[in-house]
């Protein structure tokens, strides 16, 4: 795959994954709980670039660690097991659990503090490990997923729970789940995965 490939995949796969997703959910409470979209959006965005960035290290550390044919199989299967993830709901596990910290860090603080740990072996960074460590350029792939993020999270800062009722998580993860499975099957094969950008 091409570098550009890699930044729209990246892009669409955490976008869709997204959706339903406990980080989201978190989205959902921090604005219902302080009103102030901004800060939460600033928040969201550091929170993840941050987080993605490490697994973008993470990736690329594989990548050289390992040889070809091991690298391929392991993210083969690990972009199966992935779609298999995807198929399980999320839940916020107790949301105000830490909201004390509020009036230490504030709004767009408390936001990163949030959003970098309930990232922490999520879908999400595991995907961004998975697809930066077979990436023509990481960097890209941490742009991608980090946008990814934005696009599922900011509306759902901005609309709050009323975007929630338009949206069917279910049938987004079945969707996402198709994707992962088929990226898995190719590269398992060795082929390209071009055609899902």
């Amino acid at each position: 795959m091409n570098a550009w490939s890699d930044f729209f995949l990246s892009t669409g796969l955490v976008a869709l994954a997204e959706i339903g997703d406990k980080t989201q959910l978190l989205a959902f409470f921090l604005s219902a709980r302080f009103r102030r979209p901004w800060p939460i959006i600033w928040g969201i965005l550091v929170a993840t670039f941050a987080n993605h960035a490490l697994a973008g290290v993470v990736g690329m550390g594989l990548a050289q660690w390992m040889g070809p044919d091991l690298l391929r199989w392991i993210l083969g299967l690990g972009f199966i097991a992935m779609g298999a993830w995807m198929l399980i709901p999320d839940k916020l596990d107790q949301p105000a659990e830490g909201m004390g910290m509020v009036e230490r860090l504030g709004v767009f603080g408390t936001t990163v503090v949030a959003f970098f740990l309930a990232e922490m072996g999520d879908k999400t960074q595991v995907a961004t490990v998975a697809l930066a460590a077979q990436s023509a350029s990481a960097y890209l792939v941490v742009l991608g997923t980090t946008l990814g993020m934005m696009i599922a999270n900011v509306p759902a800062v901005l609309v709050g729970d009323r975007l929630a009722d338009r949206l069917s998580p279910t049938w987004m993860h079945r969707i996402l789940a198709a994707l992962f499975f088929c990226v898995g099957i190719f590269v398992l094969l060795g082929l390209s995965v071009d055609f899902l950008t």
